[in-house]
């Protein structure tokens, strides 16, 4: 196991056992919801252990959503303690299950059992930030958000208020990573960035990036209905 370093040193809590989901394809954030549809049994044990205390799970995504049986190395050490919202038990005998994204959290231990899988982690505290170089990232990463949206990306209209009223940096850019089309291993690179700061200085790097990749694809499907009219043009004539 790696070690923490020293941003995190000064923000690890004490070490408690979770039931461990494994995740496939998708970063839970904190205070993000987000409905899931479990099937495999160790994961719905997880879930029936988690209900039957606090509700609380350690959520980790698999490095590889192909492995059915994940072990330690298939699984990201830096995750989300979220707590089940709502569940329900479908005819076909898996479960959906609805979960909110509560706070940061580092595996420490890794505990396999035949019946279900559990995690020892500690939670990692939102550090604050409160700096004029904080705000003026905040307001980078809003304005940028809204050029991406603006570029095609359908996305409801009241995010964007809901977002103007986000006071907390690491909130802001938890919030505004979920909307983005970007990979497992980008979303996973926010989640591991503690420091508000460093969190939203790679948002507005990979907004920045997303949107000059929409920027072009415009200018290509603009090139090419140009091309499609003048041969149509043609044909006609």
């Amino acid at each position: 196991m790696s070690e923490a370093t020293e941003t995190e040193k000064t923000v690890l809590n004490e070490r408690q056992l979770y039931p461990l989901l494994p995740l496939r394809d998708i970063v839970i954030f904190p205070a993000m919801v987000t409905p899931l549809f479990v099937g495999r049994t160790r994961s719905i044990a997880a879930l029936e252990r988690a209900m039957e205390g606090n509700r609380l799970l350690f959520l980790a995504t698999q490095r590889d959503p192909k492995i059915d049986d994940p072990t330690r190395e298939d699984l990201y050490e830096v995750g989300t303690v979220g707590q089940i919202v709502q569940m329900l038990k479908l005819p076909d005998g898996t479960i959906k299950v609805l979960i909110e994204g509560r706070q940061r959290a580092r595996m420490v231990d890794f505990v396999e059992r035949e019946e279900l899988l559990s995690a020892d982690a500690v939670l990692c505290e939102e550090l604050s930030c409160e700096s004029k170089e904080c705000e003026a990232l905040m307001r980078g990463v809003r304005n940028a958000f809204e050029t991406y949206i603006n570029l095609g990306k359908k996305i409801p209209a009241e995010v964007l208020t809901s977002l103007a009223g986000i006071v907390a940096a690491g909130r802001l850019a938890d919030s505004v990573v979920a909307h983005l089309s970007i990979s497992i291993s980008d979303r996973q690179e926010i989640l591991e960035s503690f420091d508000p700061i460093e969190r939203l200085e790679k948002l507005l790097a990979l907004i920045d990036r997303e949107i000059e990749i929409l920027q072009i694809e415009k200018k290509i499907r603009g090139r090419v209905k140009r091309q499609m009219e003048r041969s149509q043009k043609e044909y006609y004539l």
